[in-house]
């Protein structure tokens, strides 16, 4: 299948299932999808990377690869879908090394922006994680955490927010 063929297939909801059944299928064509999903010029192209989130609940390993790119991505991207999907993927990776420091600030911005709720609370995790790994900044996320609580926060930041909290508030102790 190429790629023109999918992305007319994904504009339509009904054909979703087919899609899915075609990549899982053809591993090899999840370059394809990827490529779609990874274009802000096509219209509704936020469904390729709906599908890339299933296809990462069912197979993680085969989405891996693509986290460098999507994080690339991520970082010039306007499309509020995108993002939620991406920080999604990102939040239940490990995160490299090299890309830690610009997702710390992505996510910073992010979770303190009027973004949509859903993509606020895939940065907030992504911060914990970080915060797992560099525990230095465990004191900082807790206050970022309480302030959008505090100010800004929504039943979803709070709910996340709070889980988080205990679990920083133990790690400091």
């Amino acid at each position: 299948m190429t790629e023109n063929e999918i992305y007319a297939l994904i504009v339509s909801w009904e054909n979703m299932p087919l899609v899915l059944r075609h990549i899982s299928d053809s591993p090899e064509n999840l370059d394809r999808l990827m490529s779609i999903a990874l274009n802000d010029q096509l219209d509704k192209s936020w469904r390729a990377m709906y599908l890339a989130e299933i296809i990462h609940e069912k197979n993680p390993k085969l989405i891996r690869p693509f986290l460098p790119a999507m994080t690339d991505f991520l970082l010039t991207t306007k499309n509020s879908s995108k993002k939620r999907h991406i920080l999604k993927l990102i939040s239940l990776n490990d995160i490299p090394e090299e890309k830690m420091a610009v997702l710390l600030n992505y996510c910073i911005d992010i979770f303190i922006s009027a973004e949509p709720v859903a993509v606020r609370v895939h940065a907030m995790q992504i911060l914990y994680n970080i915060a797992q790994k560099e525990t230095d900044f465990a004191g900082e996320l807790i206050s970022l955490i309480e302030t959008e609580i505090e100010f800004h926060g929504s039943a979803g930041i709070a709910s996340r927010g709070r889980k988080l909290l205990k679990k920083l508030y133990m790690m400091r102790s």
